[in-house]
């Protein structure tokens, strides 16, 4: 019979570790779930069911036409099982990189598209992620949002194997969307150039630069998102009225006061994006027809 101290320090023993493993979770039913997230936990991780994905359809996303085009060409490839590319959406915070990318699920969802995103510091656990889902019969498009590293990183170095395919490639069914405010997913610094060199007026970078390089260029598809013009924002803004307008069954209010006070919204904010016109519409059609009550 074992001694009663020995049994107690046995149970805070089994408690303790109980606390560092992750609690039970059933298998996803994807044919309900479109989306997930990587949970980390102490030691690995799991998928965990997206119950609220935010609802937002492509023709919401306004004055990006050419980049939701490609995107969408290039996720149509992937559905039907044709040859498709890895994508980077790089750009100015707020022009609609990772909204494009919910947009994509929201359209694509009843033919087959499942996101499952991951934080950039889990993505070392690629190959754990898709051993879960590569005999599903499901395309899913791994996300990772708001992406940088700095060179060494380990999850740098598993994303660079999977785009590669050098060492590790994840299976037919899946694709790596990344979004960035860096082009190249690594901070550039005016020290990286002096390894530079002049051959026949042509510049070869040094290694610094070409290692930065070599991640981005792994991507076969790079999309660029960029501030507005002062036009391109005030046509957007406009839009934007309308549709909020019209989901509250009254007519556009827009008008040259409206116009100049997007203006100075955008001014005082600092910035011209999709975002700052959403939230400029917002506030201005809300305030506008409250002030009618």
């Amino acid at each position: 019979m074992l001694d009663p101290e020995l049994t107690a320090q046995l149970k805070r023993v089994l408690t303790s570790l109980e606390q560092l493993l992750p609690r039970p979770i059933p298998r996803i039913d994807w044919s309900v779930t479109t989306a997930a997230n990587w949970h980390r936990h102490s030691f690995a991780g799991y998928l965990e069911p997206l119950d609220v994905v935010a609802s937002i359809t492509l023709d919401d996303l306004l004055g990006i036409d050419e980049q939701k085009r490609v995107v969408e060409e290039n996720t149509r490839q992937f559905l039907s099982g044709l040859p498709a590319n890895n994508c980077l959406l790089w750009g100015t915070r707020g022009t609609g990189k990772s909204s494009l990318v919910r947009a994509i699920l929201d359209s694509y969802a009843g033919r087959g598209l499942r996101v499952i995103q991951v934080d950039k510091d889990d993505l070392v656990h690629l190959p754990d992620i898709v051993d879960v889902i590569k005999t599903e019969p499901y395309r899913f498009l791994v996300f990772s949002d708001d992406v940088s590293f700095e060179t060494g990183e380990s999850s740098y170095k598993m994303l660079k194997s999977a785009l590669d395919g050098s060492v590790y490639a994840p299976p037919e069914n899946v694709l790596i969307y990344v979004t960035s405010n860096r082009r190249h997913l690594l901070p550039e610094y005016e020290s990286d150039n002096r390894g530079a060199m002049l051959y026949n007026n042509e510049i070869h970078h040094g290694e610094a630069v070409e290692e930065k390089i070599s991640l981005s260029g792994r991507f076969g598809l790079w999309v660029g998102f960029h501030p507005f013009s002062q036009d391109q924002y005030v046509e957007v803004v406009r839009q934007w009225v309308s549709k909020l307008c019209a989901r509250q069954d009254t007519e556009s209010i827009w008008d040259d006061e409206a116009r100049q006070a997007a203006i100075l919204w955008s001014q005082q904010k600092g910035d011209r994006s999709g975002r700052i016109a959403y939230q400029f519409a917002s506030h201005w059609v809300g305030k506008r027809l409250l002030a009618q009550r």
